[in-house]
């Protein structure tokens, strides 16, 4: 390779970034020596440490004799391997230094990591300062975080040893035969030696260190450096593990070292413990500090041991996972940096508990947190008291609830077990408990986080970047107001919201998607305008205090069956939380930790030149892969950590393409780890040699046709998060949709534009910014208005537990009593005044009419409205007066809505009246002027549909129809529906209960799928992206797997279990346009085809090509296999065009017959006419069935015996998406199904007992059909 490629590509690092060795200077010694023997000072003062060596790797390079030096040139850091700090030589002794030989040059050029300040590392690693002692002390460990100017962090373990300087080897000594002096006797000199890493391996690399010391107390003055260059050497060939469950485990001696890998891409490493800051605050101070970082107060962390510092800051910083600290994170603080904690803005820092006083007294505004003590407290020249408020109660309550039940001692859980006579064993056992238990508390403090933002989604408009901050305010209780006043104007929680809106699957949306009560993923589907249900009016009504914790608009829902103690006054300053009331009853978190494996590193062979590295690498790579062919087929989680690791290897032998190989294999197995920039520098870095062999060679050439043909993103601008603000400026059309919108009113673009036009009636078409914000207030005053409502308990327990009263009326007189009418979804009650109970008026479903009349009382004419039901012979009157008229245009919407929704048995329907009726409320709210009604009547759009244009469902469509289903709910615009899938349910050991429920698999547009439920139509999976094209097929193979096939010409690989797609297989190059599975024979096989006449057959357990096949005319559209053949539809001179649909299908004899008669069903592009062949007799010409009333038939599915063909014709004078229902024996149409308003797209079976169709993107709906 060329010289010229050195600049592309640079080597992953290892788990080294940076070893130091740091002490005090020789000279420093001696002097201050010198200076103690003639004054007779028994005690030295501290000295000012440097640093006395630097280590970087790489350890090996050209000079050292290394075989494949022309490629590591290529590829490798040209750095030099050490660094000696300048020193002056002593003239008249011309020995070898202590550190090293005096005779190199005086700083060697060496290029330090980024993050690494040379000049700050001495007092960061001797933050106390160099003393020297007069008796040995212990080793001492502590911990760094280091942050660059970019905000990049590095991560330092700093080890301090003591020698004395009496001892014929100290490094003071220059003299190996000197006798100890009178006045160095009993003096002894500390060292430390720091290792800096890009990983946060606190325990790990302290292991490692303690290994060293053992070695470093030992030797020679002139082996120091050899001994920490070739433990650099170790650390920095040791590869860093991949996101996932395997561990990596090296021997250092005695210890065996454990390098945990983070848990998945999204996750921090986690190698520490984090149940230290609860053996040192109370649950109550924890949650006093987790709000502290969460309102982004100036923070200073006080220990007398500097390691708990960096350590308890670093917890911290896991409880708040995935919410990120954005500020100065600077845990030790030497006594030299004291000022820094006059910063103005917010930091995190930590100091020596030795300065408290001091910090207490000159600086304010600061939160001075004791590790030492457990105590929290400001400082005191703040002027008033710091206004910090608490977390909300309940999620707090639970937390503590939670924390108390956790067992913290490893004492108690180790009690049973016999001692362990190995060293190692021992640490294994301790490991795993820490492992257990940090997950629990992970857990713990993620359902925290959840409990506190989970409401957050519901203020959030993704389509253009808004989130209504004030309205999410008036959504929580009074308490709990100043506590999300501070964290909404922090950046961590406008980092959170910009997650949220680029839909990032982290730990937070994942365990939000887990906890999802039954009523949210409902409301998910129906987006109906929010309002308290019957439920949770009943659960408000249990809490003592209720009004107190009053939700304006949206109450949270109650993840946790918790009854709530009487409120506790709340207050501004940091306070103790009484939670005695709530310890009795604390729940035991059974959270078991995800499996894990270990992999053991190789050992390293010294002296280390290149030929020992080259073999080192080619051991790890022999072990690699005897570890993968141990692996069974179903392994391929654990597979693709050993591919990824020997890729690295490869990569660091500088064989290119073994290493793209390896990572093309993570494809196949988890492209959630793929190292997509490393592999487009390593392509680019390729000589052309490299080039040409990579591009004869299949599995590499779509990988590099990616990495250099796609054409790169452009750059995005930061996609900022806008806060709701009512306009200021006059709005066309377009810009008050985009508004309305924004304020989550509603979604819908028809919706809002008749919205428009009824704001706009009688005026120039735009709305000023007056109109709109009366619009708006009405709209949530209604809302609020809907909060108090008080249901008495009769009624509650006769209504549905998700009815919610949308609207109640003023005290009218009734011929049933006074009372207030009130409207819910289903029904109109009358709540009378004066007594309790209610009175039924009439369910939607039995209004048989609606009038709004005069009535005469004397010599007053009463706007009356009139209610006659089915069951009742008395009509309904209420002289409602001046609300009559738009009472009578609710109630005819209403109606007409219900009568949709059950015509269609599409409940959607009902839920967009419901949005009609509220948004005709606002308008007459807003307009209050004689035409607010002719106004309001311009949303009556069922109430026209039912009068003008109605629709009549013909019988037969009634009677097979079922229900409906609306994927694209809550979007602005319906998308087309490409591809549906059913897969039954199965109760597997894998899997959760509620994931073992049956499933629809939707596509829609660009490559989005939506996961529901089949059990109860309820979103399981609400979104995830399987590339960006559309979506051509899907089918299931193995009951654990579903293959997408895409137009991009990719396989997606969706696992049923994590409900996650991190599997492609890209050997097509053309639209993938078919896939099949053959389920009989194990293991499982999956065909599939491209539009390039490429077939393909798949082992389902390798994932591997088992066969190909290239067929000569290209435009392949689809396969069929049925009794061992594949059948492959294309066009032909018969069929000029595409087909569309291709069906085998099996006809019994008549009655008293055996014979079966084997059809091939057709159906092509743009015709309206099905072809049937005999299988018995291909040859022959096959027969044709004309469609009447269709214009095209788009897709065809065999059931039992009969075949559904899907596509559009005319119904009532307009076209329709239509399905014909076949006889297979009799080839004639059953049934004639109008489907849809668009053409029918997709069918599918749902376990031969239903069929499933999706519409075109006029409609976007699904509808679920009986099977007769």
């Amino acid at each position: 390779m060329a010289d010229t490629a050195a600049g592309l590509l640079s080597l992953p690092s290892g788990l080294l970034e940076l070893c130091a060795l740091l002490g005090a200077p020789r000279d420093s010694l001696r002097g201050l020596q010198q200076v103690a023997h003639k004054r007779g000072m028994k005690n030295l003062s501290s000295l000012a440490p440097e640093v006395l060596s630097v280590f970087v790797p790489p350890f090996t390079t050209k000079e050292d004799g290394q075989v494949t030096g022309a490629v590591c040139t290529t590829l490798g850091k040209a750095r030099r391997r050490s660094f000696r700090k300048k020193r002056e030589k002593p003239r008249t002794e011309p020995w070898k230094g202590p550190l090293g030989d005096s005779k190199g040059p005086d700083s060697e050029d060496i290029s330090i990591p980024g993050g690494v300040d040379l000049l700050a590392l001495p007092q960061l690693c001797f933050p106390g300062g160099v003393c020297v002692a007069s008796e040995p002390k212990d080793d001492y460990v502590h911990f760094l975080v280091l942050t660059d100017v970019c905000g990049n962090r590095t991560f330092g373990v700093v080890a301090q040893y003591y020698r004395p300087l009496h001892d014929e080897y100290c490094f003071y000594n220059g003299r190996t035969h000197q006798e100890p002096t009178v006045s160095s006797a009993g003096r002894f000199v500390p060292f430390a030696v720091c290792v800096v890493s890009r990983f946060p391996y606190y325990n790990s690399l302290k292991d490692c260190l303690s290994c060293l010391l053992t070695h470093l107390k030992l030797c020679k003055d002139f082996e120091v450096d050899n001994h920490i260059k070739d433990f650099a050497a170790r650390l920095s060939l040791i590869p860093s593990p991949p996101p996932g469950p395997l561990h990596l485990i090296f021997n250092m001696k005695p210890l065996q070292v454990v390098f945990p890998s983070r848990a998945d891409p999204e996750s921090p490493i986690i190698d520490l413990d984090l149940h230290l800051p609860l053996l040192c605050f109370s649950p109550e101070k924890v949650l006093q500090i987790l709000t502290c970082i969460l309102t982004e107060q100036r923070i200073v962390f006080f220990s007398s041991d500097w390691a708990l510092l960096t350590l308890v800051a670093e917890c911290f910083m896991v409880y708040l996972h995935p919410l990120q600290w954005q500020h100065t994170f600077v845990p030790i603080l030497s006594g030299q940096m004291l000022d820094f904690v006059m910063a103005p803005t917010s930091f995190l820092m930590g100091c020596h508990l030795d300065h408290f006083e001091e910090v207490n007294k000159e600086a304010d505004g600061l939160v001075l947190i004791d590790i030492d003590h457990g105590s929290i407290t400001c400082s005191r020249s703040s002027d008033k008291d710091m206004d910090i408020p608490d977390i909300p109660l309940l999620p707090a309550q639970t937390f503590i609830q939670r924390i108390q039940s956790l067992q913290l001692h490893p004492e108690l859980h180790l009690a049973h077990l016999s001692s362990s006579t190995d060293l190692n064993e021992g640490r294994a056992r301790h490991r795993a408990w820490q492992q257990m238990l940090n997950c629990k508390i992970q857990h713990i403090t993620l359902q925290l986080l959840v409990s506190i933002f989970r409401d957050v989604r519901n203020h959030l408009n993704y389509e253009h970047r808004v989130f209504n901050s004030e309205e999410f305010l008036k959504t929580r209780a009074a308490g709990d107001q100043l506590f999300y006043k501070q964290v909404l104007d922090t950046y961590m929680f406008h980092s959170f919201l910009k997650a949220r809106l680029n839909g990032r699957m982290d730990a937070f949306a994942r365990m939000d998607l887990d906890t999802q009560s039954e009523e949210d993923r409902v409301d998910r589907m129906l987006i109906s305008p929010r309002r308290p249900t019957v439920e949770k009016m009943a659960s408000r009504k249990a809490l003592p205090l209720h009004i107190t914790h009053r939700r304006m608009v949206v109450s949270m829902p109650n993840l946790q069956d918790i009854s709530l103690p009487e409120l506790l006054p709340r207050n501004s300053s940091l306070r103790i939380m009484d939670t005695s009331c709530c310890r009795s009853s604390s729940p035991v978190l059974n959270v078991a930790p995800k499996s894990t494996y270990t992999f053991k590193i190789p050992e390293i062979h010294f002296p280390l030149v290149s030929q020992c590295v080259q073999a080192y690498y080619t051991d790890l790579i022999t072990l690699l892969s005897k570890a993968m062919g141990l692996l069974g087929p179903g392994d391929s989680l654990l597979l693709a950590r050993y591919f990824y690791l020997r890729g690295l290897v490869h990569l660091m032998q500088g064989q290119l393409l073994s290493a793209l190989l390896d990572f093309q294999n993570l494809y196949k197995t988890d492209i959630g780890i793929f190292p997509a920039d490393l592999v487009k520098r390593m392509v680019e870095s390729m000589s052309a040699s490299e080039r040409a062999q990579a591009e004869r060679m299949p599995e590499l050439r779509r990988l590099i046709t990616e990495v250099l043909d796609k054409p790169g993103e452009a750059p995005k601008a930061d996609d900022a998060v806008k806060n709701f603000e009512l306009p200021k400026k006059h709005m066309q059309l377009s810009d008050f949709v985009k508004r309305v919108q924004e304020s989550g009113i509603v979604k819908d673009a028809v919706v809002i534009q008749r919205l428009f036009d009824a704001l706009t009636v009688g005026h120039q078409k735009q709305i000023d910014p007056e109109t709109f914000r009366d619009f708006y207030t009405c709209w949530k005053e209604t809302e609020a208005e809907a909060q108090e409502v008080s249901l008495p308990a009769l009624l509650m327990d006769h209504l549905d537990k998700n009815e919610c009263v949308y609207k109640l009326s003023s005290s009218v007189k009734t011929n049933r009593g006074v009372g207030k009418i009130a409207m819910t979804q289903k029904r109109l009650f009358l709540l009378p005044e004066g007594r309790p109970g209610y009175v039924e008026i009439a369910t939607f479903r039995n209004i048989e009419e609606v009038k709004s009349t005069m009535v005469v009382f004397l010599l007053l004419r009463i706007p009356t409205l009139k209610i006659k039901t089915v069951a009742k012979k008395e009509v309904f009157e209420a002289n409602l007066k001046s609300e009559c008229d738009l009472w009578h245009l609710m109630v005819k919407e209403m109606w007409a809505g219900k009568k949709l929704a059950d015509d269609y048995k599409d409940p959607q329907y009902i839920q967009q009246a419901l949005t009609n009726v509220l948004l005709m409320d606002a308008v007459v709210g807003t307009l209050q002027s004689p035409n607010a009604i002719y106004a309001a009547s311009k949303l009556s759009y069922f109430d026209k549909m039912k009068n003008e244009m109605p629709m009549v469902v013909p019988k037969t469509t009634s009677e097979t129809l079922k229900h409906r289903i609306n994927p694209s709910a809550g979007e602005t615009a319906p998308q087309a529906v490409d591809v549906l899938l059913y897969t039954p349910g199965r109760l597997d050991p894998a899997e959760k209960v509620e994931d073992a429920h049956p499933k629809l698999w939707c596509a829609l547009n660009e490559g989005k799928v939506i996961v529901f439920d089949a059990s109860s139509w309820t979103t399981h999976q609400h979104c995830f992206k399987v590339g960006a094209s559309k979506v051509n097929c899907m089918v299931m193979a193995e009951h654990s797997q579903v293959w997408v096939g895409s137009e991009d010409s990719v396989i997606y690989i969706i696992n049923v279990h994590s409900m996650s797609c991190n599997k492609q297989l890209t050997d097509h190059r053309a639209a993938v346009t078919g896939l099949v599975v053959q389920d009989g024979k194990k293991p499982s096989e999956v065909y599939s085809c491209s539009l390039d006449g490429t077939v393909l057959a798949w082992n389902v357990s390798t994932l591997r090509v088992t066969n190909r096949c290239q067929l000569q005319s290209s435009s392949l559209t689809s396969i069929i296999l049925y009794s061992d053949r594949l059948w492959c539809c294309k066009p032909s001179s018969f069929f000029p065009r595409y087909f569309m649909a291709c069906v085998l299908a099996q006809a019994w004899g008549h009655r008293g017959h055996s014979t079966v008669q084997e059809q091939l069903w057709v159906a092509c592009s743009g015709h309206n006419e099905l072809y049937i062949w005999s299988l018995k007799d291909p040859g022959q010409p096959p027969q044709r069935i004309h469609l009447q009333d269709c214009t095209e038939v788009s897709c065809m599915i065999c059931v039992k015996r009969q075949i559904w063909v899907g596509g559009r014709g005319m119904s009532q004078g307009k076209p329709r998406g239509k399905i014909y229902v076949m006889d297979v024996e009799k080839k004639v149409v059953e049934k004639e199904l109008v489907a849809h308003t668009d053409t029918v797209r997709t069918l599918c079976s749902a376990e031969d007992r239903y069929v499933l169709s999706g519409a075109g993107q006029e409609e976007g709906k699904i509808a679920i059909w009986k099977v007769e």
